[in-house]
């Protein structure tokens, strides 16, 4: 049986994760900036030292101590400030200022290891018309505080080689810290039950032995032409009371999620240059081109070539 981690993987896998480390703080008070919201990505603020306070636009804040992390899944715009009330600048006008050109990882501040608040941020981005019920369930702000994370070993050091490796005296490797960012982004959605109960019912479906077998089944064989039926079986449920626990815990039906699950396999595809639509359509279970093709420009307003000349 697959484990929760085993199959959130897969779908971030999918559904294209990519983590950027933008910046870092070396910071003293008084300070705020305004972080820009970003479509199709979810921000990161993790903090090593100090305090950090967080607020999006609806007013739902938070202050951070040193270990803490907080993800805003859907990239809302948000204010990190060292106290509430200050005026923030724009992080777009404090990178055009500072002449960042786009490598490495841009430090805000003196550059002063000795400064109040230091964190290190970025962001997750997924591939461009990204879509999955989990998505759809997380809350506008995930924090994991270090007592919280002291309970979850692999998160827990994850997030402490993180922060070494960024804050470390050795010349820090981008592509390091961008797998790690990756592991500890699906470390804390499997960990943030408490956070959102529509989030651990969700998880909970993941965890179940019925649903979350047929989830493994259809994952890794996206193509098989599954039904309601075929699937109870393979679980060992009648198809009503299959078709009853999978709706509950993924808020769609059985069919509906299989659908949108053989499409995010081929936009995933897609990127790749050397695999043709026709041999897509295929491996994602679709009996001609044209079925898929109509299927796709359903579902993302372009027909697979031409989205993918879209890039």
């Amino acid at each position: 049986m697959a484990t929760t981690t085993d199959l959130l993987g897969d779908i971030f896998e999918t559904l294209r994760l990519e983590a950027t480390i933008y910046f870092r703080t070396d910071y003293s008070p008084p300070w705020a900036l305004t972080v820009p919201a970003h479509d199709q990505a979810a921000r990161f603020h993790l903090v090593s030292q100090g305090r950090c306070h967080v607020e999006l636009p609806s007013g739902q804040s938070v202050t951070l101590g040193a270990g803490d992390l907080v993800i805003i899944p859907r990239g809302l715009e948000h204010v990190l400030s060292d106290r509430p009330g200050r005026r923030p600048a724009p992080l777009e006008r404090l990178l055009k200022e500072s002449r960042y050109d786009g490598r490495g990882v841009f430090i805000l501040g003196s550059r002063n290891r000795s400064a109040a608040t230091q964190m290190l941020c970025g962001h997750f981005a997924f591939a461009k018309g990204a879509d999955h019920p989990l998505l759809r369930v997380l809350p506008d702000m995930l924090v994991m505080t270090s007592d919280e994370r002291a309970k979850h070993p692999l998160l827990r050091d994850t997030l402490h080689l993180v922060l070494r490796t960024a804050f470390g005296s050795e010349v820090s490797s981008s592509a390091v810290l961008r797998r790690l960012a990756e592991i500890f982004f699906v470390e804390t959605i499997r960990t943030g039950l408490g956070q959102s109960a529509e989030l651990a019912r969700l998880l909970g479906g993941l965890k179940d032995e019925g649903v979350g077998r047929a989830l493994l089944l259809i994952h890794q064989q996206p193509a098989k032409p599954w039904t309601v039926a075929t699937l109870a079986r393979q679980v060992h449920m009648s198809r009503s009371r299959f078709a009853e626990r999978f709706r509950m815990a993924m808020d769609q039906s059985p069919m509906t999620y299989i659908a949108e699950w053989r499409l995010q396999n081929a936009l995933a595809l897609l990127a790749n240059q050397r695999v043709n639509v026709a041999e897509i359509a295929d491996r994602v279970g679709y009996r001609s081109t044209t079925a898929f093709s109509r299927a796709f420009k359903n579902r993302f307003g372009r027909a697979p070539s031409a989205f993918r000349r879209a890039g």
